[in-house]
């Protein structure tokens, strides 16, 4: 067999994953991704000894299953000479480039077809320590007429830091280079080197701070998973519930602040407000307005009663009243159109090539959405269908939030028709299995989240990979803003509003 077929959150043995030889391993991985509904959901390097292990896990979104296969390769010394170059993946399909970027910066694998071999993170664990940051080798035109601006690393406002280089012709952008890489956290590692579970879950809360509950629902089911417990039907309808409150509040802000960027004021004022009610809410049920400390494994420290549920159906129906009335206004005001439409285009053609997810993919016609393709906690039963929007613009990734946010309304207001009183439970002390392999997908608000755990013999964590979308998306960005002027690249940001935290590791 060359692979072994999973599903999500499914735990298994890690002996049980097939080991390949690179040509049979590269050849079936990326002749999966003929198909537009196969994608990598993560592909990663793990140390052992002298021996690196290569995992790449390939997900089928019409079966509802994971591709998971590996291969084994010697484990590069920095001071060796002639050591061998292999074939890459990104060769015959663009999206696994930024997965095989980091696997040449973080372990020295070299590819000789590789068309973009540049660092990621400048991790301070990475395989070359000689090259830094500072000698970051940025795309370069050698024109008299073209000219350069450097946008970052240190931004205007509350933002972390990333480096926007530009090669523009007057006002056109010709190209965009983005660069993110300058405070590596060592986030994976520190998953490994606490180990208690509260600082684990903690620290998942953490990987991108406005998608607390996606990621820490990730980390939650993996450990589950790990541990072989089966979550109650109130903890998974609480997790459902905050992932999709999450949703509505970060659309909200989002349309707020694409309103600030085309001086509309309204409409900024009005979304803005609007998203308060809804954090406060969280504040109300857990303590947190974004939701920290909310999601547990095995347990909840905050149920979700029906006197909470009472609460959320009036926060909601007053929201949803002043929110189709702003939208109403918004949407059809030329003046808002004619910023919004056919700015910040990504065809289908390169959404699908660079591996595309969430909402990057979605308004370009790509239908990826892990709460349909590969269902978790109570999505089962929602039987969520995603939307989609085809011109890949400024305006459809707007509409797209402004659809998704009346379609999580209604998500939410099913699930409140479930929630009874409950009594109080005990704590379930949860122990990882020995030698295991969990994968967990969860789709948070900007897209495909992907949680991937190994465990030792003693039960411990021995690997912890993490992917947010952001990862497959900057690239999106800098096609997007091509041919268009630099003073819509605020705007165009915006639309995707990709996390920098959530890349840097």
């Amino acid at each position: 067999m060359s692979y072994i077929t999973v599903k999500n959150n499914q735990s298994i043995f890690f002996q049980e994953i097939p080991v390949l030889d690179y040509e049979s391993f590269l050849l079936m991985n990326t002749g999966f991704l003929s198909k537009e509904h196969l994608h990598c959901v993560n592909y990663y390097g793990l140390a052992q000894k002298e021996k690196l292990k290569l995992i790449c896990c390939i997900a089928n979104d019409h079966e509802h299953s994971i591709y998971v296969s590996s291969c084994v390769l010697p484990l590069p010394h920095l001071d060796e000479i002639g050591f061998p170059e292999y074939s890459s993946f990104t060769a015959r399909h663009l999206s696994f480039h930024i997965f095989e970027r980091e696997i040449h910066e973080n372990f020295g694998i070299r590819y000789h077809d590789h068309p973009w071999l540049k660092p990621v993170r400048f991790a301070h664990d990475r395989f070359n320590k000689e090259s830094g940051i500072a000698e970051y080798p940025f795309y370069h035109i050698e024109s008299e007429e073209l000219h350069e601006v450097g946008v970052g690393p240190i931004h205007a406002g509350v933002i972390e830091p990333g480096h926007f280089r530009f090669a523009c012709n007057g006002e056109q952008i010709l190209h965009l280079e983005i660069h993110c890489g300058y405070q590596h956290r060592g986030i994976e590692n520190l998953l490994i080197t606490k180990k208690k579970l509260l600082q684990r879950v903690t620290l998942a809360e953490s990987i991108a701070g406005d998608t607390v509950a996606g990621h820490a629902t990730a980390f939650t089911n993996v450990w589950e998973s790990l541990s072989g417990c089966v979550p109650r039907a109130d903890l998974q309808l609480a997790r459902t519930l905050a992932l999709e409150l999450e949703r509505i509040a970060i659309h909200t802000g989002d349309l707020s602040a694409i309103c600030t960027d085309i001086a509309y004021q309204l409409g900024a004022s009005v979304f803005g407000r609007l998203r308060t009610p809804l954090i406060n809410f969280m504040q109300e049920w857990c303590g947190n307005r974004l939701a920290k400390g909310l999601i547990r494994p095995g347990y909840s420290n905050f149920k979700f009663t029906p006197e909470l549920a009472q609460r959320l159906e009036i926060v909601l129906e007053a929201y949803e009243r002043d929110f189709d009335e702003v939208w109403d206004r918004f949407h059809t005001l030329p003046s808002v159109l004619s910023r919004l439409e056919k700015t910040g285009m990504v065809s289908w053609h390169d959404a699908l090539s660079i591996g595309c997810v969430g909402m990057a993919a979605k308004t370009s016609g790509i239908e990826r959405d892990i709460r349909a393709s590969h269902p978790h906690d109570l999505y089962t039963e929602l039987r969520h269908e995603p939307i989609l929007k085809i011109h890949g613009d400024v305006y459809s990734r707007t509409q797209l939030r402004h659809e998704e946010i009346k379609q999580s309304l209604v998500y939410i207001r099913k699930l409140l028709e479930k929630v009874a009183a409950q009594p109080d439970s005990e704590r379930v002390l949860l122990q990882a299995q020995a030698d295991r392999f969990c994968l967990s997908l969860t789709e948070g608000w900007r897209g495909e989240i992907c949680h991937c755990a190994i465990t030792g013999k003693d039960g411990e964590l021995v690997h912890y990979k993490i992917k947010d979308p952001s990862m497959h998306n900057w690239l999106a960005l800098a096609l997007a803003v091509r041919n268009n002027e630099i003073s819509d690249f605020p705007i165009c940001n915006k639309s995707f509003d990709l996390s920098y935290c959530g890349y840097d590791l």
